[in-house]
């Protein structure tokens, strides 16, 4: 299937990178075609056109102040779950808040904890299991940071990430920095409404209990929900869930019932383990990707007469131009 796709307007990405570089000053990691393939749990994908890891809030204010200017897209990157990267890359700026400036765990005392936005799901499970703090224990097997489960609503084992929010600061697209509340925020599955645009940079999550927990009480349940996702997820490289459920039903179910566990294009299959999972075998593209997740949604459209919408984010591109 042949797709075509908008053209990018002509830039001097060299002479951009330079000038954001002096924006942003020299503690800021800048670099021209980043392989972002890596950086994804799907391992698919081409690079992005500068990358940018800031060295602190002041120095993202300025890079989003600099490419509002210039007129360039930009794009936040977490751990790299729940998004697919295209093989041309993405014409743009990728931001990726790493390091320690973003990192933050700061227990208050009362039952709540400060997290940074580049804190690992993973990283905030076991520093507050050892704070006796309980709550938390469903985020652990989301390969994603504070930041990402924040803008994508990030749930599993029946929690959401907005349940444990208090309040969310964030920096608009025109630099700027505010704090609210978990009431100012519009979220529903997978989805935030004012983080579609800003960048958290960090949230107060509040924990399930009121009184510290025994930490082995908390590990013991972060591992009965690690055998479940052994269980019932594939181990290949995989963006998680391609496709929302439809309302009112599952769409693995739908695609199971249609026959479509196995299916593959090139190196990448739906998985037989769970059908709204595409996996990587090693060598998979983006294409390849795309192509299965056109043939799944074809498939399930005329046997079932239910139109798949992604899950799945397209990094740096719209749906649209694929589908």
């Amino acid at each position: 299937m042949s797709i075509a796709l908008a053209a990018s307007p002509a830039r001097d990405w060299d002479a951009l990178a330079a000038a954001l570089a002096s924006a942003v000053g020299a503690a800021s990691r800048l670099r021209r075609e980043e392989p972002l393939g890596p950086r994804t749990t799907l391992r698919v994908g081409g690079a992005a056109r500068i990358f940018l890891e800031p060295a602190d809030p002041a120095a993202l204010a300025a890079a989003l102040r600099f490419v509002r200017t210039a007129g360039v897209p930009f794009f936040s990157l977490g751990r790299g779950s729940n998004l697919l990267v295209p093989d041309e890359g993405v014409d743009g700026v990728v931001i990726a808040l790493e390091g320690p400036a973003w990192s933050a765990f700061t227990p208050g005392g009362d039952g709540t904890v400060w997290t940074g936005a580049g804190l690992r799901l993973k990283q905030l499970c076991g520093l507050a299991t050892k704070a006796g703090l309980a709550g938390f224990e469903f985020l652990e097997g989301i390969p994603g940071t504070v930041g990402g489960a924040l803008r994508m609503n990030a749930g599993a084992m029946g929690g959401w990430m907005f349940d444990r929010v208090e309040e969310v600061e964030l920096m608009s697209p025109e630099g700027d920095i505010a704090r609210r509340p978990r009431a100012a925020f519009h979220v529903d599955y997978r989805h935030c409404r004012e983080l579609r645009d800003a960048i958290a940079l960090g949230a107060r999550l509040r924990s399930g209990v009121t009184a510290a927990a025994p930490a082995e009480d908390i590990a013991r349940q972060i591992d009965v929900y690690r055998r479940k996702r052994q269980e019932s997820q594939p181990r290949e490289a995989s963006a998680g869930c391609v496709f929302k459920n439809p309302p009112g039903d599952s769409a693995g179910r739908l695609i199971d019932q249609c026959g479509l566990k196995g299916l593959r294009e090139g190196a990448a299959e739906v998985s037989p383990i769970h059908a709204n999972f595409i996996v990587n075998h090693g060598g998979a593209s983006a294409a390849d990707v795309l192509a299965l997740v056109r043939r799944v949604r074809a498939a399930v459209r005329v046997q079932k007469g239910v139109e798949l919408q992604p899950e799945v984010l397209l990094f740096g591109r719209r749906w649209e131009e694929y589908l």
